[in-house]
């Protein structure tokens, strides 16, 4: 079960259970705190607690004409390639924006940021949000190099919308609306235009977002419709074989004629890595 919503409107969904007796979900739709609406739906089996349970979401309201229109759209990959311009091309990072500080892959994805910006003198950008970006992030700042990154006002697992960085410089960032110029801003930061340019696209652990980022790269690196006139290397890090089962499909892949051979070079040294870039 889905909804699809454009709205002006600060609105809220809340949905909930009275009883387990009650074997499904009440929606009440508010808007700017008011409630509308209580639908009920009769879900079978859903509801098993025996406790009372709610969910609540907020959604952030774009205007429908706004949404929809190529205009806006424009303006902020616009906005997206003069902050690149302005910080310099150079490596992109995407990885999960769940795993925190606790994680060992956090320390894993600090410790390749502020090596790579070590190696390569050059802006580490990002989605510019917690998790692994954050990692990075702070690797290339403790190296004493540029970042950059293009945010989105709320990542995966978080409740609260900002569009603002905890503590990175308002010129170092921009806080995008739509998600297609979010990736063409993550697809031209690394952008190889001349030999000298040291760019790269650096796959951490992550879910569904991540996956969808790594791919569309591949495709345009694959097809060569990157934009680049160099290559530009792709890393796909397997920390505590992560994407082991992933890298079996694209095997199968091979295997089917699905995927042309000798894509994938694996890297067991980290040193073997950095040669790479």
């Amino acid at each position: 079960m889905g909804f699809s919503l454009a709205s002006s409107s600060s609105l809220w969904y809340c949905y909930h259970n009275k009883s387990p007796a009650s074997k499904g979900l009440r929606k009440t739709v508010y808007v700017d705190g008011h409630q509308k609406l209580t639908v009920k739906l009769k879900i079978p089996g859903l509801c098993t607690s025996k406790s009372r349970r709610s969910c609540c979401c907020k959604l952030e309201g774009i205007d429908f004409e706004e949404r929809t229109s190529p205009t806006e759209v424009k303006k902020e990959i616009e906005q997206c390639y003069e902050l690149i311009q302005r910080l310099g091309r150079g490596v992109v990072y995407l990885g999960s924006a769940r795993l925190g500080p606790n994680h060992p892959h956090y320390a894993q994805a600090f410790e390749l940021g502020k090596e790579i910006a070590n190696l390569l003198n050059c802006t580490s950008w990002s989605g510019a949000g917690p998790g692994l970006m954050d990692a990075v992030t702070k690797g290339a700042l403790e190296a004493g190099k540029p970042v950059g990154g293009f945010k989105i006002s709320k990542e995966a697992g978080e409740w609260t919308a900002t569009n603002f960085h905890p503590y990175l410089p308002l010129q170092n960032y921009l806080t995008c609306r739509f998600f297609s110029a979010r990736k063409h801003g993550l697809v031209d930061a690394a952008v190889r235009a001349t030999s000298s340019d040291k760019t790269a696209v650096v796959a951490l652990p992550g879910g569904i977002g991540t996956l969808d980022e790594a791919f569309e790269i591949l495709v345009l690196i694959q097809l060569e419709r990157i934009g680049s006139l160099h290559p530009v290397p792709f890393l796909l890090m397997n920390y505590d074989s992560f994407y082991s089962k992933l890298l079996e499909f694209v095997d199968d892949c091979e295997s089917w004629g699905t995927v042309s051979n000798g894509r994938w070079h694996p890297c067991g040294k980290f040193a073997t890595l950095m040669q790479k870039l």
